[in-house]
């Protein structure tokens, strides 16, 4: 069962998202807040998997409400996705440093929110590839980030190329298949990478490789 924690200060949204997670068998709604600050004690609270969460509320917003909630060790396991009207913006690129895990507009389709739900729930970053160019290209080449290629120093050779295949897009097994191991070794560099970075997620890994220059971005 996917526990799903809806935190937006605009209840008729609140309700069509709970509505719609509701009528799935796998899928359970365990709280709802109007603000970032009553998210995060609910969060604390209920230990939901899924954290969806406005970007922009009262009292504390979605980065800030992101950011408490990467900070603490007993939400490890909770993983914030945030919710926007706008799409790429620079607050979707800071709450993706601050520990998101990805976002959605909130015009998504039904069957599209659906999937997102289960793919962050398992772990996996919500950037496709052509996103995270454009992403990338808007927002991290006007930041660089030297701390970020000194904290790639602490990789493995093995490490750094699993990351870099993360940044592409591809899952643990598609990365197993480009670097010629078991689906297992492969899910373990990403996971020592993670620890080794401090990153929350793959979402955060996207991130890194492009700041550090581990990967150049592209064209979309």
């Amino acid at each position: 069962m996917i526990r799903v924690l809806l935190v937006d200060d605009q209840p008729l949204l609140r309700s069509g998202f709970r509505a719609l997670l509701d009528l799935e068998d796998d899928i359970e709604v365990v709280a709802e807040a109007a603000d970032g600050q009553q998210g995060v004690a609910l969060a604390r609270e209920h230990l939901p998997d899924i954290a969806l969460i406005d970007i922009q509320m009262p009292i504390v917003d979605g980065i800030e409400a992101t950011r408490r909630i990467a900070a603490d060790p007993a939400l490890a396991g909770v993983h914030v996705v945030i919710l926007t009207n706008y799409g790429l913006d620079e607050y979707v690129f800071d709450a993706l440093r601050a520990g998101a895990a990805g976002f959605l507009v909130k015009d998504i389709v039904p069957e599209d929110f659906l999937h997102a739900v289960r793919v962050a729930a398992r772990g996996d970053a919500l950037l496709a590839p052509s996103i995270t160019r454009k992403l990338i290209n808007r927002y991290v080449s006007q930041r660089p980030d030297t701390g970020a290629r000194t904290a790639l120093k602490e990789l493995t050779n093995r490490e750094r190329e699993a990351v870099a295949l993360v940044a592409q897009g591809l899952s643990n097994d598609q990365i197993a298949d480009r670097m010629v191991i078991s689906s297992l070794t492969a899910k373990t560099h990403v996971n020592r990478a993670m620890t080794k970075l401090h990153a929350r997620d793959r979402a955060q890994l996207v991130v890194l490789a492009y700041e550090s220059g581990l990967v150049v971005p592209r064209d979309a």
